[in-house]
């Protein structure tokens, strides 16, 4: 004789099925949640680990930088008018080590960030405090390494009128909008860079989509606030401050309409715009 059971509670409680959020359709978004919570599981359990791995972006954005600046002060003896060529192309492998080392870049979380507050995948504090982490840790990084670089053979007794110091005292010069619109642009071809690596499978083919997609920045003079970092430290310790035009007030003039660019360009109208184009009902997700 069959025993009735009660199932009323069953009302009650949910389905594991209910619980469970729609998976998501965009193999891209899908690493990019991955790494989002890798990053906050690091910040959350240990802040130290964090931070290192913060400045290790610029120490490897430091020694593509000084690279970039050194081949570009040679082929400049040889050919003037090179060193543009040169020093674009060597400071591509910057990004090349911070992907390949697992670094963490302010300009890429300023992406991570505010797509995961979008998509409630993190609280806007939480994000804030990650990335406000990553640019405090980026600039000492970047300070520290470029003053030991600055202590290097190539950086010795360096006449007044090189690439490096010309190419600095320029950036000084830039007006506040130029700043701010290059910085867009800038942080638009970083974060490019970033999604294809995510994108693709084969190595040598991502070192080689790195270096031809930051190679379009770094010839163009694009201003990028972290990359900036070491390049003023660099500038200003191998000087010992005698740039024209380089004083406090210059320096964060470029930094800040810089920083306001980048997070435009890579917070919005890359991270977000290909946020909301996958958060579709259709097969056409990325």
């Amino acid at each position: 004789m069959d025993i009735p059971q009660d199932r009323s509670y069953e009302a009650d409680v949910p389905s594991v099925e209910a619980k469970e959020a729609p998976a998501e359709k965009s193999p891209l978004f899908q690493k990019i949640d991955e790494a989002l919570m890798n990053k906050v599981a690091l910040f959350n359990n240990s802040y130290a680990r964090y931070a290192a791995r913060a400045m290790l972006a610029t120490l490897f954005l430091t020694l593509g930088t000084a690279a970039a600046f050194g081949t570009a002060l040679e082929a400049e003896k040889i050919a003037p008018g090179s060193g543009k060529f040169t020093f674009a192309f060597m400071f591509s492998w910057s990004l090349v080590m911070i992907i390949f080392m697992g670094a963490e870049l302010g300009t890429s979380n300023m992406l991570f960030m505010t797509v995961g507050v979008y998509r409630k995948k993190l609280k806007v504090s939480k994000a804030a405090k990650i990335l406000g982490t990553t640019l405090l840790f980026n600039l000492i990084g970047g300070i520290l390494f470029a003053y030991m670089v600055s202590l290097t053979g190539p950086f010795q007794d360096l006449p007044a009128g090189n690439y490096l110091f010309t190419g600095i005292a320029s950036k000084l010069g830039k007006s506040s909008l130029q700043i701010f619109v290059e910085a867009i642009f800038a942080n638009v071809i970083v974060n490019t860079a970033f999604t294809i690596n995510l994108r693709m499978k084969d190595d040598g083919g991502k070192v080689m989509a790195i270096i031809f997609v930051i190679f379009i920045f770094a010839f163009l003079g694009y201003e990028h606030v972290i990359a900036n970092f070491p390049a003023f430290s660099l500038a200003f310790f191998a000087s010992n401050g005698a740039i024209a035009g380089m004083t406090l007030g210059s320096i964060l003039h470029n930094l800040f309409f810089a920083l306001i660019g980048n997070y435009v360009g890579g917070a919005l109208i890359i991270g977000m715009t290909y946020a909301w184009l996958n958060r579709t009902k259709t097969s056409y997700v990325d």
